[in-house]
């Protein structure tokens, strides 16, 4: 019996074949970049052409044109469909740029003129005895008083804003809940003048305290518990359910498992929103205004006598309108965004740190 030999069709053989004009031509990767550079080139031209003196419409007419010729240059080369996504790309990067060119120039800004009296006499001298009109002086008096100010405030938002964010998750569930729930996404938009005034007519007005760092801090605490709140709370809901049950399961009181295992757990995202609430009023300045009143001396004493701080300071100097105020108020300015991305960076550092390591 003689063998007989089938041929059966290999892989290659038998896989179907693409279907037409599946294999687009695609822009090379650098077309982007170099349409981004023609249009900023043309940007320019149009605008002294047209003799636009601002080159922030440059910048407008250079992302109009780089969306609109990556989407006609996309839609003939790739096709319409990716010509969409090319246009939903592009208008995603121009937004980008639109919302960091501004703070980059803002820093930049704050950088360039308030380096110039910025040494260790500025931080380490109070305006006692200094003209306005006169160069020296210093930053310290404001210093002192707004890390006094911001440490009392959080001392009174973070505990009350934390047992808050406790109950609203690990109890609240009836009526009380829906409430406080209510009251807090209405104070998380209260403008800031609006609790220096309540701190003014309560403190000052009805219970006739004198103007003291203690009262803008009673603000500031106003407005940081929400922040607080909410942070603390989002952060209680992702501890999963099934480490409260196993403890409970253990017999552990409820008390100490939200001790012990909730909040252990999620103290890291709870630091770092304490933080950037803690960054948030850091700049405000209506209830300083309002209820500390400025002070040119150091006043170690936040709950007796008129107190400055980094924000009031920077809009007294200002208001003196003379060039040494003006150097004094950037400078001012400039050490209090230090402050706020010294802040930040602590935030991401603990959050790094607090992070759950993944082994493989």
């Amino acid at each position: 019996m003689s063998d007989v030999i089938v041929d059966r069709p290999t892989v290659s053989d038998s896989a179907p074949l693409p279907p037409a004009g599946l294999h687009r031509p695609r822009l090379p990767r650098w077309a982007p970049a170099v349409v981004a550079a023609l249009a900023v080139a043309a940007g320019v031209g149009i605008g002294l052409g047209a003799g636009l003196s601002s080159r922030a419409q440059w910048g407008l007419i250079a992302a109009i044109l780089f969306v609109a010729v990556m989407y006609a240059a996309a839609a003939r080369v790739e096709g319409l469909r990716q010509a969409k996504d090319r246009l939903a790309t592009s208008l995603v990067w121009v937004c980008f740029l639109l919302a960091v060119v501004p703070l980059v120039s803002l820093l930049w800004e704050t950088i360039a003129r308030g380096i110039k009296v910025l040494d260790g006499a500025f931080l380490s001298h109070s305006m006692a005895g200094v003209l306005t009109i006169q160069p020296g002086g210093g930053v310290y008096h404001a210093i002192i008083g707004t890390l006094e100010q911001v440490g009392i405030a959080t001392a009174i938002a973070a505990p009350i804003g934390l047992l808050t964010a406790i109950y609203l998750v690990e109890y609240g569930r009836g009526r009380l809940a829906k409430v406080v729930t209510f009251f807090v996404d209405v104070m998380t938009g209260i403008p800031s003048i609006v609790a220096g005034l309540f701190i003014l007519s309560l403190w000052i007005i009805m219970l006739d305290f004198s103007y003291s760092g203690f009262a803008g801090s009673m603000a500031l605490a106003i407005l940081m518990m929400p922040v607080v709140v909410r942070s603390t709370e989002e952060m209680l809901k992702l501890v999963p359910n099934e480490l409260r049950e196993a403890s409970l399961a253990l017999g552990v009181p409820k008390w100490r498992t939200i001790l012990k295992v909730v909040l252990p757990t999620a103290i890291g995202g709870i630091t770092t929103g304490l933080m950037l609430a803690i960054a948030r009023i850091a700049g405000e300045s209506a209830p300083i205004v309002l209820l500390v009143f400025g002070s040119q001396v150091i006043n170690n004493d936040p709950f007796e006598g008129a107190q400055s701080s980094l924000p009031y300071y920077i809009y007294e100097q200002w208001a003196n309108g003379n060039d040494a105020s003006y150097d004094r108020a950037w400078a001012a300015a400039l050490v209090l965004i230090a402050f706020v991305m010294i802040l930040n960076l602590v935030a991401r550092a603990i959050a790094r740190w607090k992070a759950p390591k993944t082994g493989r």
